[in-house]
């Protein structure tokens, strides 16, 4: 199996790479900073244009689309500037869109799948306040990922959007309720069991359904 990771250098990403490797599977990874496979600020046309050109021809079985940044993280009504909303969103949402249209032919060709890391943050259901960015952007590509998975069922290509539950990272924090292992070994399952039968789905990662 083909797998392309995006922020494949730390975190939930290297793990699933790690995780992907050590059972066999060919797994080509992007990091904005060079430290994987391929070079990709997901937020630079000019980078996805380059890594579609390396890619050229290769069928891709699945993409994780786990690249994401939370920027707002701790900031109260005074924080939250207008370039920290476009930092986001360029990253969270049109980093994941511009990913999957430079892919899409290599998708095509492998009948592939899509999977979306975003949050149970991104659900109406959970409104505690705070984290405005944040929650909004995962909001966001929940909505583009299930739009997605409409327009592309069509060419045999599934698409889920996840949750990887609250998990320790530098993202995450060390006070969170799962170790990033035990998130990766949950969304592997999670991926393998999406098809077009279930395309759309907003899941977590221990595999119940999130409400939107």
């Amino acid at each position: 199996m083909h797998i392309v990771i995006t922020g494949a250098n730390r975190g939930i990403g290297k793990t699933l790479a790690d995780q992907y490797r050590a059972a066999g599977q060919e797994v080509i990874g992007t990091s904005r900073d060079g430290s994987a496979d391929i070079v990709l600020d997901v937020t630079d046309p000019a980078h996805h244009a380059a890594m579609a050109e390396q890619l050229q021809g290769r069928p891709i079985d699945l993409l994780i689309c786990n690249a994401g940044v939370y920027l707002d993280k701790g900031h109260d009504l005074n924080g939250y500037p207008a370039e920290m909303w476009a930092q986001s969103f360029a990253t969270n949402v049109t980093g994941v869109f511009l990913t999957i249209q430079s892919l899409l032919p290599n998708l095509r060709a492998g009948r592939g799948r899509i999977a979306i890391v975003s949050s149970q943050m991104a659900s109406h259901t959970r409104a505690p306040g705070g984290s405005y960015i944040y929650r909004a952007s995962k909001a966001a590509v929940l909505n583009l990922g299930r739009n997605l998975a409409s327009d592309l069922q069509a060419d045999g290509i599934a698409v889920g959007i996840y949750h990887p539950g609250w998990v320790q990272t530098d993202m995450g924090g060390t006070s969170a309720e799962i170790s990033v292992d035990q998130a990766a070994v949950g969304l592997i399952e999670r991926f393998a069991a999406l098809s077009l039968d279930t395309t759309g789905c907003f899941e977590t990662w221990d595999g119940r359904a999130h409400p939107y």
